[in-house]
């Protein structure tokens, strides 16, 4: 089988599963560390041409990496085609393994048995935390409702205050964010690199807590460490030392 994965997260499953299958990846396919594939441009964007040539018996897409027209353009030329699209943990980790039954992989890998077990109880007994979720900065934009990353918060005790917006990734002014009076600010480092110098500052008072993207928002083998990771950063948040800017 040769596969082509247009999703940076399947792209590792893969590639720490079934390595020999795997013949083409993203520009932004940067685990595991080394991994030598073709490339084929961004997952919005990428070079469909180059994916032809490789003669993929399977590309696997998600819903909120790739575009509904390349999927749609891949079908056309008779390319098959595996579209993800998960919402909560529980949907990932199925669909991972599904994923992996589709490569002809039989059983569940090590990774993902650990990461069913890390996921099978709630990791925060306490008083569920209030936050806002910014995923970019100029202009501001958050983590709205039914979104898998919504879910990982949930299940580490913090509720995302737009989890009941239609959209869902909104973009409100900064504001109206600050308005939401969130008991937590969460900053991941992707796809917007927030540092302890550049995101805090725009909420001053407000504990904001510093976490891996790629833990909150990626479902493959990263899921085994995210809860113990996640928990740790969301436990140890950093204040604002500056008074919050225009944005």
């Amino acid at each position: 089988m040769r596969v082509v994965s247009l999703v940076p997260s399947l792209t590792e499953a893969v590639a720490v599963t079934v390595p020999e299958v795997l013949v083409g990846a993203t520009d932004w396919c940067v685990h595991p560390a080394g991994l030598d594939v073709e490339r084929v441009g961004g997952s919005k964007y990428p070079d469909l041409d180059r994916v032809r040539t490789l003669r993929p018996d399977l590309v696997l897409l998600n819903v909120e990496e790739n575009r509904r027209a390349d999927a749609d353009a891949l079908t056309a030329a008779g390319v098959p085609v595996l579209v993800t699209y998960p919402r909560t943990v529980p949907q990932a980790l199925d669909e991972l393994a599904g994923v992996l039954a589709a490569l002809g992989v039989t059983g569940e890998p090590g990774w993902l048995r650990d990461a069913r077990r890390a996921w099978a109880a709630p990791i925060c007994a306490g008083t569920a935390r209030r936050a806002v979720v910014p995923v970019w900065r100029r202009p501001w934009v958050v983590l709205g409702g039914d979104t898998f990353a919504g879910d990982v918060l949930r299940r580490l005790g913090v509720v995302n205050v737009y989890d009941d917006d239609p959209d869902r990734y909104p973009r409100p002014d900064l504001d109206a964010l600050r308005a939401r009076r969130p008991d937590l600010v969460v900053l991941p480092d992707e796809p917007y690199a927030f540092t302890a110098d550049d995101g805090p500052d725009a909420f001053p008072g407000v504990p904001c807590a510093l976490v891996s993207g790629r833990h909150l928002t990626w479902y493959g083998p990263s899921l085994a460490e995210a809860p113990a990771l996640l928990a740790a950063q969301l436990a140890t948040p950093v204040w604002p030392t500056a008074p919050g800017g225009p944005g």
